[in-house]
This record gives structure tokens, sequence and C-alpha cells, in this order.
């Protein structure tokens, strides 16, 4: 969280992978965009997963143009690298996991959600995101990572929280579990070295870890809540203030995005294969998480709970004033 912090103050940022596409520069919403028969380019910080597809595939549909919107998507390793970003004005909207958004709420960072984002399938063992290891490994539960290296994407986030909940509740003790950070897509190679024991790695990660044998020794979102609200899409308040329309054309887009996603998994598994790294045989294994249209708010409670037992917080985050 000190790269936060940082970035926050000098607001810049690691981006993996930039998208094309130049801003029709839209300035104040004057809601004049679509009556003059243009569009506005949105830009929008993503991370390279699954958990993003309806972003892509409203895309595709044309939920978003049909609404005046072209989304310009720029790649970056994980939610605490994006809130800089949406807060500098790098991008007009980010995706980000609940527990930076959290981190951010509790320090005062002006951000707030205006869309739901990704939630777990509640099913163990076949959830979008487990605590994994490679083929043959000694380590066969949640509680057999105490004193073992576990890759996460971003250290102090919702990797670190879900796994001690995993280790917890397994009868570990979550303090003794060492996080190495790393991005998502280099956690199968990670496993495979020897450079982790385990890792708390997402689809599309997941499915090349499992096709190479490795499997999964927790469902780390299950255990913090089977209907939990993992991320969400947010924006600066500033830019909320000053472009409120837009906003809300964001957001019906969206909305219309995750249900279509939601009810179309086969066109889901297609779009994955233009953004990510996944080769299209693999495709079909990929456990597909739930994308409904509104958050859990007692899910998210719960992530806050878990975050303060963690240390994350410095003070309780708010969530009023940080949920739609």
């Amino acid at each position: 969280m000190r790269r936060l912090l940082i970035g926050l103050v000098t607001g810049t940022m690691f981006v993996a992978a930039t998208a094309c596409g130049s801003s029709d520069s839209p300035g104040a919403d004057d809601g004049s965009d679509k009556a003059s028969g243009g569009t506005t380019t949105v830009k929008v910080g993503v991370i390279p997963i699954v958990d993003v597809a309806p972003l892509y595939l409203g895309q595709k549909k044309g939920f978003y143009s049909e609404r005046g919107i072209k989304l310009s998507l720029t790649s970056a390793q994980g939610g605490a690298a994006i809130v800089p970003g949406v807060v500098s004005g790098q991008f007009d909207f980010g995706f980000s996991n609940m527990t930076s958004l959290l981190t951010a709420q509790s320090k005062n960072v002006p951000v707030k959600t205006v869309a739901n984002g990704v939630a777990s399938t509640g099913k163990k063992g076949a959830d979008f995101a487990e605590l994994a290891v490679k083929k043959g490994s000694p380590l066969k539960s949640a509680k057999d990572v105490e004193g073992k290296k576990v890759a996460a994407n971003t250290l102090n986030n919702i990797c670190d929280t879900s796994t001690r909940e995993s280790v917890r509740k397994d009868g570990g003790d979550p303090s003794k579990v060492k996080f190495v950070e790393m991005p998502f897509d280099q956690m199968p190679a990670a496993i495979e070295g020897g450079q982790v024991d385990a890792a708390c790695v997402v689809e599309p990660a997941l499915a090349t870890i499992k096709a190479k044998g490795g499997t999964s020794i927790a469902s780390l979102f299950v255990d913090v809540s089977p209907e939990l609200t993992v991320a969400m899409y947010f924006a600066s308040q500033q830019y909320i203030q000053k472009n409120p329309k837009m906003v809300k054309k964001f957001q019906a887009a969206t909305v219309e995005s995750l249900e279509y996603a939601d009810s179309h998994p086969a066109e889901v598994r297609e779009i994955i294969t233009t953004y990510t790294k996944i080769p299209k045989p693999l495709v079909e294994s990929l456990v597909l998480p739930r994308w409904p249209a509104e958050p859990d708010r007692r899910s998210i409670e719960r992530l806050a709970e878990l975050g303060e037992q963690d240390g994350l917080f410095e003070k309780a985050p708010d969530l009023d004033k940080l949920l739609p």
C-alpha cells in the first residue's frame, strides 16, 4: 500500500500494457456528445483477467457505443495501481478489487464505486479464484501454507486477506504465511519453478496451472463469503461531480454488459481470448465467475472486517461514502 500512496502523490503508475485510441476530450459533461452525432472516448483502467470480460463483451455488442461511449481500455497489474490512475485523471473509470477500494477510502482518497464488477461463484473447489499448488505438491490444505511462500498480485490486499482467512478457517496461523508479489500471468511458471509454494490465482492463470496437473487447496473468496463481491468499477469523486450524465451512461452500459455476460458464457469464453494470453484449448476449462448487476454489501462488510483484523486500515473505511 506504500506504492498506492506514492502513486497518489506522483500521479504515476506501472502499466503492463496500453490500449490504443485517442480521447475526444469531452471536458465537462454537457450531454451533447450523442446529440451531436459523435462519441466520447472513456478511459478505463482494467486488469487482463477473466473478471473484466463483460466490459470487452459489452464493447463488442455495442452496449457502450449506442450510448455514445468509446472505451479505451488500459491494462495494469492490480487495483492498487489503478486507483492512483483514476484519482490523477489518467483514467475516467477503473476496475479494482474491494480491498484496494476499502483501503483507499480509509485514507480519504476521493473515489466512489459506480458499478458492480465481479463476484465469487460461491462453490468450494469450483471458483474462479483459488489457492493453487503444482502437481505433486506436499501442500494439501490451506493450513499447510504456514511458513510457505504464496504468490499474490498485490501485497497487503485481497489475496493476503482471503488467503489468511482460508488458513485461519483450516486451523492454521495466518501470520506465518509469506507473500510474494507478482502478476497473475507469471504465477503458473513461478509455481512450476519453485519460486513460490502456492498462489492466490484467478482465471485464466488458474486454468493454466490446472492444465499442468496443479490443484486447488482452498477456495479463498468463498471462505471470506459465498456471495463475495470481489471487485467493482469506480471513478474519482471529482469526475462523478463534473460528468454525472456520462457516469449514468457508463453505469447503464456496464449493467447491461454484466447481465449479458452472466447469461452468455460461450460468448464470454470467446472474448477472453482477445485480451488475455490464454490459449484457445484452455478456454473451455475456465471457471467463470458470477456477474450480478448489484454488489453484495454484507460480503463487502466482511472484507472490511478482515482488513481491519489484518491491520490494512489505519481507520475503518466508511462504506456509505464508498458504495453507491
